[in-house]
């Protein structure tokens, strides 16, 4: 009977939600009371609302109860952040582009084309890479502070792929990795596909709070801790040197791995702190690629690893694309060699650094978390102002922004939204904000 009570609330609560007689933003009765008016179990009460969360019709928050979810979001404002609706102005996801990018294809595809070499890109190429692209990738890392032999470099298809490839080579399921409470979704999508169990870590300033990480591993047996120490996704952090040497000292207390994911590190400029692969070579996975730097549809990553955990990540690049293609290689190490990838890194931070100049004239007032030459802005909302229709209410206006829920690794998901700054022209994005900040303005105001 308890049974098919509980079945018929679930079904009963969906149905007012989705007609609209339950709006969103209403709280629910709590869990006890529930159970009273009900007559159930309170375990029982609960299976209700842990069902419609499970549908997305619902949110539980930690202090303030559990509350109607918008559930007119289009794609893009929900966990599937990547999605964005024809004809919104885009700012949920980052593709940074800069004019003239698409005559240096035309040029680097001529060039190709008149090498010598042409018959290699019809071949397949070690798994690794080539050796002599693998040297260009490291003198590239050498000139940003990380030297590493180049049989210790990989070349994988981009830096996702690269983060998948290590996660299968060194990581088992059930593994327990430390994770900022706020981080890179792809990391989250990653670990469920690879059943890894994330253990949220809160933020303490520009960094992770590692007191709280020393007591994880004191009763956790955690396995691996994956981080962004410099330009940091979505809070913009620089971690600082000591908090960078604490963390390598207690990664190799622990003996934990370590998977630093650098794909925006090039925006924090020239001299930024040395990368963690640096401080502790023995247990560290570096990550980046040149979606961000140069262009995402050039799917060209990296990883640096141990020499003794080379074989291991071969193995992973062979099952997962055998090896990267050899055509788009040959034009990321071309550019390496040429120049190209260093102009259009320091455009691209002087272009970062112009929109968030943008942001900040358009937000003033507003509590924005942010890097001044990053590609994204971290908007906390004011108190008892709902993310979810704050979302809705812009993609009405035609912007598309990604709420906490992608990148929230806690049962605590934050009021707040990941404005992408990268996407669209300038005027747009002046504009899209201004219908952020009129918007934000008006929601907090119900």
């Amino acid at each position: 009977m308890a049974e098919a009570r509980y079945k018929q609330l679930v079904d009963q609560f969906a149905g007012e939600i989705r007609s609209g007689r339950l709006k969103p933003g209403t709280r629910l009765p709590t869990h006890r009371r529930l159970a009273e008016s009900h007559g159930l179990a309170l375990v029982t009460a609960s299976r209700v609302y842990v069902e419609l969360e499970a549908m997305g019709l619902v949110s539980g928050e930690v202090g303030r109860g559990t509350f109607v979810r918008e559930t007119t979001l289009p794609p893009g404002q929900g966990p599937d952040q990547h999605a964005v609706a024809t004809g919104l102005v885009d700012l949920n996801f980052n593709y940074p582009s800069l004019p003239g990018q698409a005559e240096l294809l035309r040029t680097a595809l001529r060039q190709l084309a008149g090498g010598g070499d042409l018959e290699a890109m019809l071949r397949y190429a070690p798994h690794g890479g080539r050796m002599h692209e693998r040297a260009s990738i490291a003198r590239h890392l050498a000139a940003r502070g990380l030297q590493a032999e180049a049989s210790r470099v990989l070349i994988v298809d981009g830096a996702q792929h690269g983060l998948a490839v290590a996660a299968m080579a060194l990581l088992q399921p059930g593994d327990v990795v430390a994770v900022d409470a706020l981080t890179y979704p792809g990391f989250k999508v990653l670990a469920e596909s690879q059943r890894l169990e994330l253990a949220p870590i809160p933020a303490a300033g520009n960094g992770p709070d590692l007191d709280a990480l020393e007591r994880l591993c004191a009763r956790r047996r955690v396995r691996a801790v994956y981080t962004m120490p410099t330009l940091h996704n979505p809070l913009g952090w620089v971690m600082s040197m000591s908090r960078r040497r604490r963390l390598a000292a207690i990664a190799r207390r622990e003996g934990l791995l370590v998977i630093e994911d650098a794909a925006y590190a090039f925006l924090a400029g020239d001299r930024p702190p040395p990368p963690l692969a640096v401080l502790a070579p023995e247990n560290t996975v570096y990550v980046s690629g040149f979606s961000k730097s140069v262009a995402t549809g050039l799917r060209v990553g990296f990883v640096v690893v141990p020499e003794a955990w080379v074989p291991k990540i071969e193995r992973a690049i062979r099952v997962t694309n055998w090896c990267t293609p050899a055509l788009t290689t040959a034009i990321a190490c071309a550019w390496l060699k040429d120049g190209t990838v260093a102009r259009l890194e320091a455009q691209k931070r002087e272009d970062a650094a112009a929109r968030q100049a943008i942001a900040a004239e358009e937000l003033a007032g507003l509590r924005c978390v942010r890097h001044p030459a990053s590609y994204f802005t971290w908007l906390p909302l004011p108190e008892a102002t709902r993310a979810d229709q704050v979302a809705a209410a812009l993609a009405h206006e035609g912007v598309s922004v990604s709420t906490a829920e992608p990148f929230a690794t806690s049962k605590h998901v934050p009021h707040a939204l990941r404005l992408a700054l990268g996407s669209v022209d300038l005027q747009s994005l002046r504009t899209a904000l201004q219908a952020v900040r009129r918007v934000v303005g008006e929601q907090a105001l119900r």
